[in-house]
This record gives structure tokens, C-alpha cells and sequence, in this order.
């Protein structure tokens, strides 16, 4: 297990001494004042938005010509080399229409972007870091949209009813083959990567391109950044461990190096844990980015992340909860992203990349041994075409190859039972966008897949619009058929599968104005070909088969207010309904992992004569179903409804005149008493009952202070 603490708060720290004050007034062609406009030098987070007045006023600690940006759907982007050398600058901007302007209709169905780019901005980079709760972990923040399932026991994303391994991540338009960090059971995963790796977010609840595939419910698309602002080195002292990090920036090259140490001993030894870890999560990483420009307009993106991990945990039996097993870790990690994009001519963008994955999970349950092992890649390539300013087509393709192993030995046997598969999936696409009129775009576009694996092939139409039904609002209809194969541990005991397959179904209505964000969305999403098999704990390969169905439908509304100085809120609710017949289910129930209600409250409010911003995050989710053995009702019991209220606070200051962060949080602030769920033993006693475990949080709260020094 890995954090990316480090790394995240290191690429926060920048010099506070000798900045440059940027301000100005952005108007209209009418020199009508334009608010909501992101304004920002390129490849930084260094900006601001334009008020009401069309205002806008920031601080800068770059030096030398930069590129200053102002952009705002439905207007061309204004573009300007400025020499920055602590004078203050002020800069009074006309923007121009684009002849595509549609008065900023949008397709938003299903997505939630998180680009400084785009007008309909509801989700940036640093809103994961200093959203309370979630330590900045990904996953975690995105928990806090709508759509989403708190499944506090897996720490993953669970979208509309889906399962984790519904939702796929992908990196520049790779596919993520391994998205968290291995742990132990019922221990929370992370998220692999750092937020501030990325300059824009798209998270799809649904309804997502013909681009991307392999994903039955939602997509996790992470647009990385370009080139960094300038060389600076970090330090980084945590109550969890240690870390260091470098970037050094030349004219068309900047090369980033990192390594951090984690060990959460010291903290197990202050904090008590409900768990009992023999020995506790310690790991080694290390991180490298190197980007490079080329041509006019050309850069090539390259990322690596190292690490190792292990760990070792007294724990209840899976298969009987009266007996304990000592199950260790060691975790090894591997995964290399090349990516370029080009422009060619004025009309044609050129994208391609290459990624691999390597993974190597030991586990020892008591003396029997397992190993996992997953060696994959995956080549891309894709065409934009801009036909003209209505009408843009994009083409493209991959190669996914896949290799898993499984390597089981038990106490008794000497010589291991050994499975594996290799299945290389092949996939094209093409997808047009186009503008009818002022109000009215559309997405039209389809994907297709073979797995020599499963020989077996499908084909996805996808289809998304939007019309403006006034100034400030638009519809948004999306429909999709989505396609992914069954999980590992099903395709490395069998062939004779097919894949699974959801139909997408998605309303949504978005209001947007003076920086706050109306969004009500329902949908429905019919499942088809789910695995199925006839007993949890003994499944016998040969009759595993896709006969499994299922449905989730519900309603998903979002606020954000960010139109007050320096405090910015939302709040997320989500209804479900959702049933499936799949797996060893005995008859069609609501899955474990679903709760009906899910609410999320997120403030944050920057305190500038303390200098800092304090932050509060309320979680509330309704009980999830759980299978108790006592009950003749399958699937009839609930959980405890989940609760909990977290802080944080950053601070900002100097340490010998070099900027530092002191970042503490503090979650279940209030000490609500959780609970995910039971396991029980497989026989009855004498009297008739089962033994009883209940699955709780490691600790009933967690707290982390961290120092954070830019050099």
C-alpha cells in the first residue's frame, strides 16, 4: 500500500516572495463585463475567475515570458505573451464570439468536467486536495459526487448500482489496468495517482464516449498536465511517513523525480486500531515525469510509478469467522504511460500512446500461498478532424493485451496449481460532433471490440444531446450500449464467457450562473450477460454462464456555490434503485454494495488574515444490504445507516523563507459508530446460531498532520 500525499502537497508548494500581481477586466464585443471567465497562464494552476463585473485579480510567482490565457465557452480563446518580472500588470480584454458559440449549449449528460477550459467548470484538481475526507485520494473526493455509493470497507468508486470494477480509469486515453492500491480485506484501497498529475477530470456517471470501453457503468477520464511552472524542490514530513520530490524545468524540458517512504507503525502505536495488524502497511515508491516538446506544437508525456508494499494482518476466516488467519502482503508495482500529441496543419490532431502495467501480489493466508501476477499493455492511436468550427469527427483505435497468473499452494502440497489466460482485445471507434444550430449539439458515434479470448465481438452505438433552453440552462439526453469483460477471476478458469453488457439511459438538466451549478439527472441503466455460478465458495468453472440480469435506475441532483469570497460548498444527493440476479445469487435482490440514499455536504472557507482555508465534509448513506445466513429472506438485512463529519485545515506559512504547509485532518470528527456489514460462520452452533463478525473501520477516526516545505 502507497500513498501519494507526498507528492501531491509537493507540487502545492511555491514561492510566496517576489510574485506579480495580474489583474484586469474582461468584456464583450458590446464591452458588456463577462463574469465566470477562467483567466490563467498556460500549463499552471496560477488564475483566477472573473466576477460579475468582469474582474478578475491574482498573484503569480512565475518568472519570464509566459503565455496568459482567457477562455470562456462560446467565445475564442484570447492568448498573450506576457514578461513577468514583479511589476504589476493589468491586461483589459475583449473577448471575440466563435461562430460556434450556441450561447454555451454543452453536452453534460452523464459528465461531470473538471477542465480550466470549459465554462461548466464543477470540478477541479485542487478540490480533491482540500476536500476534508478524503486526504487526497481520488477516489475518495469524486465519492462526494452524485452518482456515487459510500462502500466505506473498499474505499473504491461504485457507480449507479455497479460494481467496482464497473468503473474504469484511464490516463490520457489509456486504460488504467490497476487504478488502487492493493490492501488487505475489509481494509479501505487508495487511489494510484495524485490529483495535481492531472489538469482536467471527467468523471461519467454514464452515457460516455464511443472512445472509451471496457467500463459496464462509468468512466474516470484524467487528462495529465502539460509542462510544469517552473523547477522547485519539496520536503515533506507526515504523521505516516517521509518523502522528497524535484522538478527541473528547461525550454522544452522538465523532468520530475520523487520517492516517499511509508511506515504507519508509529501511528498504529499512538492510534488504536480495531484490526490487529501484525505487522503494519509499510512501502517504497518512486515516481518519474518527463515531458518534452516537440515541432511547433508537439509534446510527448512520460510517467512511471514504482513502488512496493507489504503488510501482515491477524484476521477472521473468509470461509469461517470462528477460526483466525494470519494473511500477509507484498506487493510489488509497476506502471509506464507514453503518450504525444501533435497538431497538424490547422485542422488535424494527431494522439497516440503506450502504457504498461506490472503487478506481482503475494498473499499468505495461514500457510497457503497465493500469487498474482498481471503483465499488460495497451497500444493507441486516434484522428481529430476539424472540419469546421460546427463540425469535428474523431477516429481511433487500441490493442489491450492482457496476461494474468494465479499460482495457489496449499499447506499440504508441495507443487502449486497453477492458471492463467492471455486475451488481447482489439477495439475501433468513431464519434462525430456537431452543431445544429445557436441551441442544439449532438455526439453521435459507436465503438467495436473482439477478444480473442472469448472470441467473441460486440458492437456499441452511443449517442449524446443537448439544446439551450435559455440563457443560463440546457437538456441534455444520452444513450449508450456499453460493453466489458467479466473479471479476472472468472476468465482464469474458463474461455466459454461472453461479455457483460449495460444499456444506458440518461435526462439531465443543468442550470449555471454567476459561479453556481444546478444539475438534476435521472436514469436507467438495464444490465445483460452478467456471470453467473452456482456456489460462492466451491464455484465450479464449467458452469459458469451469462445468464445473470439486473436494472439500476434512480435520480441524481448537484448544487455548487462558489459565488461567495472565499468560501465554496455543494452538496450531492442521489437516490437508487437497483436489483441484480447474478453470481450465486438465489433470487433477484439488491447487491451488497448499494445503499438507496446518499448525501454529501463539502464547505470550504479560506480565512486570508490566518492564512488559511478550513474545510468540512458531511457523509450520510442509508444501510446496505447484507446476506445473513439466520434470515430465510435473502438479502434482507440492513446495515446501520453510515455517518460521518470530517475536518480539515491548511495553513500557510514560511520556514526560513521557504513557503510551508501545515495540513492537519481529522475524520468521524464526532465519533459516529459504523458498521459495513457482517460475516458469518458456515455452521450453526448447538443452539442453532451463527458466529458473528461485524465489519467495521480500522479506527473510529483518523487523523493526519503533515509539514510540507518548497526549497
Amino acid at each position: 500500500m502507497k500513498f501519494v500525499f507526498i507528492t501531491i502537497f509537493s507540487l502545492l508548494l511555491f514561492p510566496i516572495h517576489g510574485q506579480t500581481v495580474i489583474k484586469g477586466k474582461i468584456t464583450d464585443k458590446n464591452n458588456a463585463p463577462l463574469a465566470g471567465v477562467n483567466v490563467y497562464f498556460e500549463g499552471t494552476y496560477d488564475g483566477a475567475t472573473t466576477d460579475e463585473n468582469g474582474n478578475f485579480q491574482f498573484l503569480t510567482a512565475l518568472k519570464g515570458e509566459q503565455i496568459f490565457m482567457a477562455s470562456y465557452i462560446g467565445f475564442k480563446t484570447f492568448e498573450q505573451n506576457i514578461q513577468l518580472s514583479e511589476k504589476e500588470i493589468t491586461l483589459d480584454i475583449n473577448l471575440k464570439e466563435s461562430s460556434n458559440r450556441l450561447d454555451a449549449v454543452v453536452i453534460t449528460a452523464g459528465a461531470f468536467e473538471a477542465s480550466d477550459e470549459k465554462k461548466t467548470v464543477t470540478f477541479k484538481p485542487l478540490d480533491i486536495v482540500t476536500t476534508a475526507g478524503g486526504l487526497a485520494d481520488i477516489p475518495s473526493a469524486i465519492n462526494t459526487l452524485p452518482g456515487t455509493q459510500m462502500v466505506g470497507e473498499e474505499g473504491k468508486l461504485f457507480v449507479r448500482g455497479g460494481d467496482s470494477y464497473e468503473t474504469q480509469t484511464y490516463i490520457d486515453g489509456m486504460i488504467v489496468d490497476k487504478p488502487y492500491e492493493s490492501t488487505m480485506p475489509d481494509v479501505p484501497a487508495r487511489g494510484q495517482f495524485s490529483p495535481f498529475m492531472f489538469k482536467g477530470t471527467i468523471f461519467s456517471s454514464g452515457g460516455y464516449s464511443a472512445e472509451f470501453g471496457q467500463a459496464l457503468s462509468s468512466a474516470l477520464i484524467l487528462q495529465t498536465t502539460d509542462m510544469p511552472a517552473e523547477s522547485v524542490t519539496s520536503l515533506s514530513f507526515m504523521s505516516v511517513g517521509l518523502g522528497a520530490s524535484h522538478t527541473k524545468k528547461w525550454d522544452k524540458t522538465a523532468l520530475s523525480l520523487s520517492a516517499d517512504y511509508l511506515n504507519l507503525q508509529p501511528y498504529f502505536a499512538i492510534i488504536h486500531q480495531n484490526f490487529d495488524w501484525n505487522k503494519a502497511p509499510q512501502g517504497l515508491g518512486t515516481t518519474l515525469s518527463l515531458r518534452q516538446k516537440f515541432n511547433k506544437d508537439g509534446l510527448i508525456k512520460v510517467y512511471g510509478q514504482f513502488g512496493t508494499s507489504s503488510s501482515k494482518l491477524v484476521y477472521p476466516g473468509y470461509l469461517d469467522v470462528d477460526r483466525t488467519n494470519l494473511v500477509s502482503m507484498k506487493d510489488e508495482d509497476t506502471y509506464i504511460n507514453a503518450t504525444f500529441m501533435d497538431l497538424q496543419g490547422k485542422k488535424l490532431i494527431s494522439k497516440g500512446g503506450l502504457s504498461y502495467t506490472y503487478n506481482k501480489n503475494n498473499f499468505n493466508v495461514s500457510g497457503e500461498n497465493f500469487i498474482e501476477k498481471m503483465n499488460n499493455f495497451q497500444a493507441r492511436y486516434s484522428l481529430t478532424y476539424l472540419i469546421n468550427e460546427d463540425i469535428q469527427l474523431k477516429i481511433g483505435g487500441d490493442i489491450w493485451g492482457r496476461n494474468h497468473d494465479l499460482s495457489f499452494t496449499p499447506v499440504s502440497i508441495s507443487e502449486p496449481y497453477e492458471s492463467s489466460f492471455s486475451d488481447n482485445i482489439a477495439s475501433g471507434f468513431v464519434e462525430t460532433e456537431f452543431k445544429i444550430s445557436r441551441k442544439f449539439a449532438a455526439r453521435v458515434g459507436g465503438r467495436v471490440e473482439y477478444s480473442d479470448y472469448l472470441k467473441s465481438s460486440n458492437v456499441a452505438p452511443r449517442a449524446s444531446l443537448a439544446y439551450k433552453t435559455g440563457k443560463n440552462s440546457q437538456v441534455s439526453l444520452a444513450y449508450g450500449t456499453f460493453y466489458q469483460s467479466p473479471e479476472v477471476n472468472y476468465l482464469l478458469f474458463t474461455s466459454s464467457l461472453e461479455f457483460e453488457q449495460a444499456n444506458h439511459y440518461i435526462l439531465n438538466y443543468q442550470y449555471v450562473k454567476n459561479r453556481r451549478t444546478f444539475r438534476i439527472e435521472g436514469y436507467y441503466k438495464k444490465y445483460h450477460n452478467l456471470v453467473k455460478f452456482d456456489s460462492l465458495y466451491i464455484p465450479d468453472p464449467a458452469r459458469y454462464n451469462n445468464q445473470g440480469t439486473g436494472y439500476a435506475k434512480g435520480i441524481d441532483v448537484f448544487w455548487r456555490d462558489n459565488s461567495f469570497a472565499n468560501i465554496d460548498y455543494w452538496i450531492s444527493y442521489s437516490y437508487l434503485d437497483s436489483e441484480r440476479d447474478y453470481q450465486d445469487f438465489v433470487q433477484k435482490a439488491t447487491p451488497t454494495f448499494v445503499s438507496n440514499h446518499n448525501l454529501s455536504i463539502v464547505y470550504k472557507h479560506y480565512v486570508s488574515k490566518i492564512s488559511s482555508q478550513f474545510g468540512f465534509t458531511y457523509k450520510f448513506a442509508s444501510g446496505r444490504p447484507y446476506y445473513n445466513p439466520s434470515n430465510p429472506d435473502f438479502l434482507s438485512d440492513r446495515t446501520k445507516t453510515y455517518n460521518d463529519l470530517s475536518f480539515n485545515i491548511s495553513y500557510l506559512t514560511s520556514i526560513k523563507d521557504n513557503f510551508t504547509i501545515v495540513y492537519f485532518s481529522l475524520g468521524n470528527v464526532l465519533g459516529f459508530d459504523q458498521t459495513f456489514g457482517y460475516r458469518y460462520s458456515l455452521q450453526p452452533d448447538n443452539s442453532g446460531n451463527f458466529s458473528e463478525y461485524e465489519i467495521k473501520p480500522g479506527a473510529k477516526r483518523f487523523l493526519f498532520l503533515g509539514i510540507f516545505i518548497s526549497i
